[in-house]
């Protein structure tokens, strides 16, 4: 018989009354801007890393005290090491890790330079899994972590020019699969997020006129995703109550991929 007086594992806090420390990736712009400025709000101290300077002002810009920017190319060997280990000195041990830095380079598969195919697997794959790593080792030494990674529709159906995105984040799945084994026993959850084209400043841009009309008509509801919508999702896969999820990708493309 279980005690019924036995603290229930699910719903044992990370610390009455202390911040939880999150690490955004893709901090300055934005689903990630937007994931940044979600966690503050909700209490968290985040960690904004970027390639792009503005990080430092977006980053200022959030509500709460004791946010840390960091301005990082963690395609560089070592650097996801470097920053994760500045953020233990300076704010402490992540609690949370937000992949969503992300680029998109855009070819037919037979004429793709190999710089653009190296660039997105080296920015959304290689990136995701070394920040998954460095911060995957403080996570199970201290019993405890969530990792959410941005995936994409694109990680489950073919689109057209889009044969190294597509590449990449059919890869953060996999990754996401495997972390999710080997951490779940220490109290590591590891998911995915795979959202439609995201009403970003970047997508609106990317998604205009004739094109952006042609998506939205294939997909059931009818709209492309708010990054308000993702990043509540991400929101709830990295709190204490979605503690039995993991090694999931969830889909959120208004059914696009079920039609």
């Amino acid at each position: 018989m279980p005690d019924p007086t036995a603290a229930d594992p699910a719903a044992v806090p990370t610390g009455v009354g202390t911040p939880r420390v999150t690490v955004v990736t893709g901090a300055a712009s934005g689903i990630g801007r937007t994931v940044a400025q979600t966690c503050a709000a909700r209490g968290d101290r985040v960690v904004g890393v970027d390639l792009a300077e503005s990080v430092v002002e977006v980053v200022a810009g959030l509500p709460g005290t004791g946010h840390l920017p960091v301005v990082a190319d963690l395609t560089v060997d070592g650097r996801a090491e470097q920053v994760v280990a500045r953020v233990v000195e300076e704010v402490g041990t992540p609690q949370v890790l937000v992949n969503s830095a992300g680029v998109v380079r855009l070819g037919k598969a037979v004429d793709l330079p190999a710089g653009h195919w190296h660039q997105t697997l080296d920015v959304n794959l290689g990136a995701s899994f070394f920040m998954a790593q460095a911060v995957g080792r403080r996570m199970v030494a201290a019993g405890y972590g969530r990792i959410v990674n941005l995936a994409s529709q694109a990680a489950v159906v073919g689109l057209d020019e889009h044969v190294a995105y597509c590449a990449s984040k059919a890869g953060v799945l996999g990754m996401t699969r495997a972390l999710s084994l080997e951490w779940a026993p220490h109290g590591v959850t590891v998911n995915a997020v795979s959202p439609t084209v995201v009403e970003t400043p970047l997508g609106r841009e990317a998604w205009a006129g004739e094109k952006g009309e042609a998506a939205r008509r294939a997909i059931p509801v009818g709209r492309f995703a708010q990054p308000s919508e993702v990043a509540a999702l991400i929101a709830f896969l990295a709190s204490d109550e979605a503690a039995m999820i993991t090694g999931e990708n969830v889909v959120m493309d208004g059914g696009y991929t079920t039609v």
